[in-house]
Parts: structure tokens; C-alpha cells; sequence
């Protein structure tokens, strides 16, 4: 299959470059500077064991886009997926798949809407990265997971086609008859952790360890379950449990990129982890006033920086 991975950053860059190591025929669509950048150097990858991986990349960007691909990867910031989409949707013929791996599940909507359930997968990816400042994507933990499958039950390109082509070897790929349950797992996960995180400022540990702090981070994680589960996907008591283990923990100095952009002043995502789930919850009939609080903090945090 020929790929092209959309964006190339702490997600896209990371498995983007995993999979060109495998000899997977991968074009990576950025904006002019990054392309520079990776046609000069490379995808830098720093590990946590120190090593770096200088892997040659192919970058292109959107007025030299071609056609032809197979499958292409959407994996930037949720905030950034209208311009991302716009500059991808040259690249998306009659049987191209094409696959996000963004937070939250408003994108799914967008893309199904645009190209047809048959030509959309759902994914999910897992992975403890971060992008620095000089362009390199520094592993921060031990993690690299990819789960993903088609929301059709007739997709334009097989499922085992598409799994052979994401299966580098070189972290977990699954394949899933379930995406859209995968997505509402880790949404309220990620949104129970985020939220928790950003409104108090604090790793979920000492969250926790306030006094409060098990309670708020108890009812902030029953009301995601509440929106999910009126959505038609409650979390299974597997997914469940490992969420709690970590939502619960009083020691962990577990955060999230949300949190991570917060502190470091960057753009976060607001509107698709926190407010797109009150939003929901909205529409359903369940309260979240917890949600609603965090989603008033970080809308004016948003407002702050512009």
C-alpha cells in the first residue's frame, strides 16, 4: 500500500517513521518548514534509552500533493483537523481508506459525512511521545499501540490488507471489529484524566491525595461514563478497570499532552476532548457539571492566549 501519513509529530511521526523503517511506502504531507526540516534531517526519534534513530523521510506538502494512495493517516492535533483535512482531501481517490488517529470522535462524524462510511476506519493510538522544539520526538514512556478497523461492513479496501500495512513489528497493531467502541474507551478515559489534570494543575496522584481529590476525580470519571453509555458505548469492565487503576491512583505523576500543552502555553484541546463530550452530554439528557467546569477553565485559558 502507498501511505500517506498526515502530519509528523509526536503521533504521526513516530509510527510514520516505524512504519518506513519496516520498507512501507510512506509520504509524509506537512507544512513547508517541517518539510524542510525532514528533507534535510529526517524524523529524529530519541528514546528512553538514550539511542536516536535519524530515519530519511519522504515530505511533501499540499500544493505538491499527488495522487494514488491507498491509505492515508490523519495524525495531528484535533484542533488542527479542518486544515488538515483540506489539505489531504486531494489525496483521497475512490478507494482510498482513510484513517485518523485524533482524540475524541467529532472527526469521525466529519469524515463519514465527507467521504462515506465505506472509504473511513475508526483508530486509536497509544503511544508516550512528545515533539520538541528542535523538530525531534522524544520517547517519554513505554508505550506504542495502534488499534483500528473499518466502519463499514463493506470498506473499499480490506481489512487484512490494511492491517498488513500497519503492522511494522516494531510496536502493538491491532485490528478491530469495534472501532467505535475503541474510540469511546479512550475518550473517556482521556477526557476524565485531561480534565482532572487541567483544572487542578496537577499530576493525578496529587489530585487524589488533596483532600476532595478522590471524589472529584470519581464523579468527573462517572459523568463520561454516564455520555458514553447513553451513547450507545458504555466502557466494558475491562476498559473500565484499567481507566480506574490510573484515574484512581494516588502516587502517579500520570498527566496528558492536553496537560502538557497547558502548562507549556500551548494551543490545548479544549473543544474536542472536554466541550464536544459536554456537548454530548448535553444532547443526551446527562448532566456534567464537572466537564462544563473544566470546559469554562479551558476556554478561558484559550481566550488568555489569543
Amino acid at each position: 500500500m502507498k501511505i500517506l501519513v498526515v502530519g509528523a509529530g509526536a503521533v504521526g511521526g513516530y509510527f510514520g517513521a516505524r512504519l518506513v523503517q519496516a520498507g512501507r511506502d510512506v509520504d509524509f504531507l506537512v507544512r513547508p518548514a517541517r518539510a524542510e526540516l525532514l528533507r534535510d534531517r529526517g524524523l529524529v526519534l530519541r528514546g528512553m534509552d538514550g539511542g536516536v534513530d535519524k530515519v530519511p523521510v519522504s515530505a511533501v506538502t499540499a500544493d505538491g500533493l499527488g495522487t494514488g494512495y491507498d491509505l492515508v493517516v490523519l495524525a495531528v492535533k484535533s484542533y488542527g483537523f479542518e486544515a488538515a483535512l483540506a489539505d489531504a482531501a486531494p489525496a483521497v481517490g475512490p478507494g482510498t481508506v482513510v484513517l485518523p488517529f485524533l482524540n475524541g470522535m467529532r472527526h469521525i462524524d466529519a469524515l463519514v459525512e465527507r467521504f462515506g462510511a465505506d472509504r473511513v476506519y475508526g483508530g486509536v493510538a497509544m503511544v508516550m511521545t512528545r515533539l520538541e522544539a528542535d523538530g525531534a520526538i522524544v520517547e517519554v514512556g513505554r508505550m506504542g499501540r495502534l488499534i483500528y478497523g473499518p466502519l463499514s461492513d463493506s470498506p473499499v479496501a480490506a481489512p487484512a490488507d490494511v492491517h498488513a500495512a500497519l503492522d511494522a513489528g516494531s510496536y502493538s497493531a491491532t485490528l478491530t471489529r469495534a472501532p467505535l467502541q475503541e474510540l469511546w474507551d479512550k475518550w473517556v478515559f482521556l477526557a476524565t484524566l485531561g480534565a482532572c489534570t487541567c483544572l487542578m494543575r496537577a499530576p493525578i496522584g496529587a489530585v487524589n491525595s488533596a483532600p476532595g481529590g478522590q471524589e472529584f476525580t470519581s464523579g468527573m470519571f462517572a459523568e463520561a461514563i454516564a455520555v458514553a453509555t447513553a451513547a450507545g458505548y458504555p466502557p466494558g469492565r475491562d476498559a473500565r478497570e484499567r481507566a480506574d487503576a490510573i484515574i484512581a491512583d494516588t502516587t502517579a505523576t500520570t498527566t496528558t499532552s492536553m496537560y502538557w500543552d497547558l502548562t507549556q502555553g500551548n494551543p490545548v484541546e479544549a473543544d474536542q476532548i472536554v466541550g464536544d463530550l459536554v456537548a454530548r452530554g448535553r444532547e443526551l439528557g446527562v448532566p456534567t457539571p464537572l466537564f462544563s467546569l473544566a470546559y469554562t477553565a479551558l476556554s478561558a485559558y484559550a481566550a488568555g492566549r489569543a
